[in-house]
This record gives C-alpha cells, sequence and structure tokens, in this order.
C-alpha cells in the first residue's frame, strides 16, 4: 500500500515509518523542506509541503492509499508563549486542513485518514474515568484538540474515512516525555511532579504504532479512539516504576509552585490530570502487548 505521512521525522512518525517499510509498503514523506524531497536512503520518498501555506506537492500525492497525519509543533518543548501557543495552534490546524484539503481534491482519494489528536481534548478531569463518549474540556489544549479533530472535515466531506488517535503520553527513551524523564531517573534525580496525585495516560512506542496501524487498517472503524494503555497510572507510580526498573531512588518531589516558576502555563498541563481508557480501541478487539505500567516502563528502556 502506497501511505503518506506527516511528522514523519518525530518520535511517533519514525517508528511508524520503519514499521510500514519493514512490511514493505510504499511510504511518501511529506517534508517542509525541499531540499530533503526525492528517494531517502531508507526507501521512502519525500514530496513538498507548507502546511500554513496550504501548499502541497499534490502530483506526489498520486496513487496514495492512505495517510497518516502527525505533524505538529511539540506541546512540551518550549514554555508556552503567546507566540508559541499560537505555533501549537496554528500548526496542527493548518497543517491538519491543508492535508485534508489536498487529499479531497486527489482524482483518485485515499480510503482513509488517520489525522492524530491528543487526549488533551478531554481538559483536566481529575480522577474520574474517561472514554471516548465522554465531553470536550473547555482549556487552552483541548480548544487546539477541537480545532484540530475539525480541520479534517474537508477529508470527510470527500467520502475519505476518517479516525481521529488520541494519544496519551507516549513511554520512550527516544523521545517525548520519557526522553526527559528517563535520563534523570538514571541519574538518581527523579521524583514525582506535584503532588503526584495526577493520571497520567500512557502508552508504550510499540502500541503507539500497532495502533496506529490497527486504524488504517480496520476499514469499519472512524472517529475517536483513545491510543493509551487499558490503565492509567498516577504520577507517583509512573516514579515509582521508573525507580524500580531503573535500580534508582526517586527521592526529590518537585513542588508545583517550581513547577509553575519553571514552567508557566505548560505546568498546568504537567499536573493536571488526564485519566483516559481506550474504551473504542478494546472493542474494536485490539490487543496491548504493554497493557500495564510496569510492562511499559521496560519496553521503554
Amino acid at each position: 500500500m502506497r501511505i503518506a505521512v506527516t511528522g514523519s521525522t518525530g518520535l511517533i512518525g519514525s517508528a511508524l515509518v520503519r514499521s510500514l517499510l519493514a512490511d514493505g509498503h510504499e511510504v511518501v514523506r511529506l517534508v517542509r523542506h525541499r531540499s530533503r524531497t526525492g528517494p531517502q536512503p531508507d526507501g521512502s520518498t519525500a514530496i513538498g509541503w507548507n502546511p500554513l501555506l496550504g501548499e502541497v506537492d499534490r502530483d506526489g500525492l498520486a496513487g496514495v492509499e492512505a495517510a497518516v497525519h502527525l505533524a505538529g509543533a511539540g506541546v512540551g518543548d518550549r514554555r508556552w508563549t503567546d507566540s508559541y501557543k499560537r505555533e501549537i495552534r496554528e500548526s496542527r490546524v493548518y497543517g491538519t486542513e491543508t492535508l485534508a484539503v489536498a487529499l479531497a481534491e486527489l482524482k483518485e482519494p485515499p480510503k482513509v485518514l488517520v489525522s492524530a489528536s491528543a487526549v488533551g481534548w478531554y481538559g483536566q478531569t481529575g480522577d474520574r474515568v474517561i472514554d471516548e463518549d465522554s465531553p470536550a474540556g473547555d482549556d487552552f489544549l483541548a480548544e487546539v484538540c477541537l480545532e484540530w479533530e475539525s480541520a479534517a472535515r474537508p477529508a470527510e466531506r470527500a467520502g475519505i474515512r476518517v479516525v481521529h488517535p488520541r494519544t496519551g503520553m507516549v513511554l520512550s527513551a527516544a523521545g517525548g516525555a520519557g526522553g526527559r524523564l528517563f535520563p534523570l531517573f538514571k541519574l538518581g534525580l527523579g521524583g514525582r511532579l506535584g503532588s503526584g496525585k495526577q493520571y497520567w495516560s500512557y502508552i508504550s512506542l510499540a502500541d503507539e504504532v500497532s495502533a496506529l496501524r490497527f486504524l488504517l487498517d480496520r476499514d469499519d472503524l472512524s472517529g475517536a479512539f483513545n491510543l493509551t494503555a487499558p490503565e492509567p497510572a498516577t504520577n507517583a507510580e509512573l516514579t515509582a516504576a521508573l525507580g524500580r526498573a531503573l535500580g534508582r531512588p526517586t527521592p526529590f518531589p518537585v513542588p508545583e509552585a517550581v513547577l509553575k516558576a519553571v514552567l508557566g502555563e505548560l505546568a498546568v498541563e504537567v499536573v493536571g490530570s488526564h485519566r483516559v481508557v481506550p474504551r473504542r480501541l478494546l472493542d474494536a478487539g485490539f490487543r496491548f502487548a504493554h497493557p500495564d505500567l510496569d510492562s511499559a516502563v521496560r519496553a521503554a528502556l
């Protein structure tokens, strides 16, 4: 199958592309730098696009049977200034709309668009168990996720099956939140953040990739799917699991006031709580390789 992928150099995108290529699929990467277009060393092909300007190499998309849209500015990469919050929003909304419109206008549109979203869609939910039927939140990330998902409507109107994987925290030592936390824990400098009672809905990188491919392949699935392990964990539980896996103490809790001083508004997400479960994914028959915290942490290491 010929599959277009945006965000193909990120943590999830890189792993997904490796998995697709290993199984013999043809991968078309969408890249923003024209100098990087053309055949790639791994056997994929790169075509140009400018998501903020609505530009895509439509000829390069010809024959694409599926698309996975993962591109967007990293939520935790920088402090949330007004300008960076605007970048977070625009990179997701404009990028999704640009791709959805381009796919819809192809002579032969693809059968499916898997367009990324996040558990931030639900806002801060405390210790309540949240599934796909739960309402949207009203904070910054919830508003971004609402616009992000809505931006794929041109593809839906063209008859393309659209799936929104709402991903939680991807556990991996190679990048993302895990890539920042694990080195500290290896040095014995890890500890809970804030009270530690907040729920973090996590997923192993392997399960994330498997779930994305599951959603690509299942013609009967559309709409929102939570990509999180079946057993959400508190920050204190994750801290303990990391300590056990690395054989290190976790003696240094970081008070909420310090997090707010260092991270600004981003601290709301760090100490906030998302107890999200993947009900629709489980109902569809997906099986997690790492359904619990200890196995997910071991896989990440």
